[in-house]
């Protein structure tokens, strides 16, 4: 599954987990503005913004889980099974195809707003990558330091919605995700309060009794309240290192742990392959792996942002260990 992250302090700061039982060889790739971006409907784009970000190569083109480009502007792809449905070509609207989205936004636009604008003439059309990389049913979270959006096409249509939590996990839809809230409103960081009845009295016999009922299983509903809930209520310092805690920490608290959630067959789990964040503002993109927790970071605009050709970084997979004697 997956969960995706927009988080401000003084930077703002974008990533998420990715959550799978396989992996598909993703590593930080950079884009320059000069790499030629072809598209399968619309024209290409010899130059654009340069982007960085965690994405599978293959047949020369990124195909990008999540990214930033060098403006500020971010967006992730979020697994959306059963609910994800592309469209037929439609002669009147912007043609793009799923695994191109990423790349078609990032490439050209500035803010969350333009996009926005964009999205109206937008139709996202059933033409998989190739054979070896069929379909995936997604939607995405565009963010920038102001504004997100959590897009998906339906089988109603083209759903644009303002996302005032900077949070998107996976099914159901999220309209759907943003109404189960408000069975949450009653949680709280305080200290509960007695309303049960005027005539007992209780015991508050442990820190954090407040927000009894925040759930904690690894469902993509249950995840999305878990994670709103704690960015909401995030306290961080303004500097990197404060910022970037906090954001791994934000989501550390859905990760998926092998063991957990069965998905094939005996031996087959779903784990959190990586969790990302980019400093949309320095354009440092930084990640951990399922077995390296110590954080790596990638600095685009230590690369030719100029050139044609993409620089891509393997991922430190093994643990990092900092013995002290």
């Amino acid at each position: 599954m997956c969960t995706g992250l927009s988080y401000t302090t003084k930077n703002h700061y974008f990533g998420r987990n990715l959550d799978l039982e396989f992996s598909y060889n993703e590593k930080v790739t950079i884009t320059p503005r000069k790499f030629p971006f072809e598209f399968r409907r619309v024209p290409s784009l010899p130059t654009h913004h340069a982007i960085i970000g965690m994405a599978t190569t293959a047949d020369g083109f990124p195909l990008y889980y999540d990214g930033t480009n060098e403006k500020g502007l971010s967006m992730a792809g979020l697994n959306f099974p059963d609910n994800a449905d592309y469209k037929p070509e439609a002669a009147d609207k912007t043609n793009i195809a799923p695994f191109e989205f990423i790349p078609w936004v990032l490439a050209q636009f500035d803010t969350v707003t333009q996009v926005e604008t964009a999205l109206a003439e937008v139709n996202l059309v059933d033409i998989p990558f190739n054979d070896d990389f069929p379909q995936s049913p997604l939607h995405w979270i565009i963010s920038d330091s102001d504004r997100s959006l959590a897009v998906e096409s339906v089988k109603s249509g083209l759903r644009v919605y303002d996302n005032p939590y900077g949070v998107l996990t996976n099914n159901p839809t999220f309209d759907i995700q943003s109404f189960n809230l408000n069975n949450y409103m009653h949680l709280s960081t305080n200290p509960p309060e007695n309303n049960f009845s005027d005539q007992l009295r209780f015991d508050t016999y442990s820190r954090g009794m407040g927000a009894i009922g925040l759930p904690g299983d690894l469902s993509s509903a249950s995840r999305f309240a878990k994670a709103v809930f704690t960015k909401m209520n995030s306290i961080s310092g303004t500097s990197e290192s404060e910022s970037l805690s906090q954001f791994f920490q934000i989501l550390g608290s859905v990760a998926q742990q092998r063991g957990c959630v069965r998905v094939g067959g005996e031996d087959s789990y779903e784990i959190t392959i990586y969790s990302s964040c980019c400093n949309t503002d320095t354009g440092v993109y930084y990640y951990t792996t399922y077995e390296n927790s110590q954080i790596t970071g990638v600095d685009m605009h230590k690369e030719d942002l100029d050139s044609e050709t993409l620089v891509d970084y393997p991922l430190t997979k093994g643990q990092q260990i900092a013995m002290h004697n």
